[in-house]
């Protein structure tokens, strides 16, 4: 993987161990020569994993919408910084630039981009492994709610399994560079004619 997208908070949250684990994320992309995409900010979880990346002279893409483009938030030390008109845009322009998805803890924006990258893998629109790493337990009710999910039928145990889970950077790195998307099930479609 040369590239992957990190969704993760505009805060660093109130244990330092958030900031740690972007720390070891932004030296695992360094030492492996992956490239950082993501939301261009400079602030919270989202500052420290770009600056680290940036101050060892690493690759880092923002991208960012022009309404969120304030000087205050955006990162201009940043290899490349692409700016989008809307949030939408943002995330098609992400997922085109990118191998892969990582997850970190963050909030409602977080949770919303970590959705929306498994459920193109579920529709089968991409085949990219998605990674949440679980730093500190933050995930487990998240990962509770998808048990619950699957409990009521709601969602596939094999769609759930999708979703690659570990505690640790190298856990994680490892599963996703072993990741294969499963196969596309056969439907047969049909064709509807109206004839009038």
């Amino acid at each position: 993987m040369r590239k992957i997208v990190v969704f993760c908070g505009s805060s660093l949250g109130f244990n330092p161990v958030y900031k740690e684990a972007a720390i070891t994320l932004g030296n695992y992309f360094i030492a492996n020569d992956i490239t950082l995409v993501y939301g261009g900010g400079k602030i919270g979880m989202m500052g420290v994993l770009s600056e680290t990346i940036l101050s060892k002279g690493g690759k880092v893409i923002g991208v960012i919408p022009e309404f969120l483009k304030h000087e205050e938030v955006v990162n201009t030390n940043v290899t490349e910084l692409i700016v989008t008109k809307t949030m939408s845009e943002r995330k098609v322009i992400m997922s085109q630039l990118v191998d892969g998805y990582i997850s970190l803890p963050g909030g409602f924006g977080t949770l919303d981009e970590l959705f929306e990258g498994v459920t193109l893998g579920q529709l089968h629109i991409e085949q990219k492994p998605n990674g949440l790493l679980n730093i500190n337990g933050f995930f487990d009710h998240t990962l509770k709610q998808l048990d619950v999910m699957i409990a009521e039928g709601y969602l596939k145990e094999s769609n759930r399994n999708m979703l690659l889970v570990a505690d640790n950077v190298s856990e994680l790195m490892l599963k996703m560079d072993t990741y294969n998307a499963p196969e596309k099930s056969k439907v047969i479609n049909k064709v509807v004619r109206h004839d009038h």
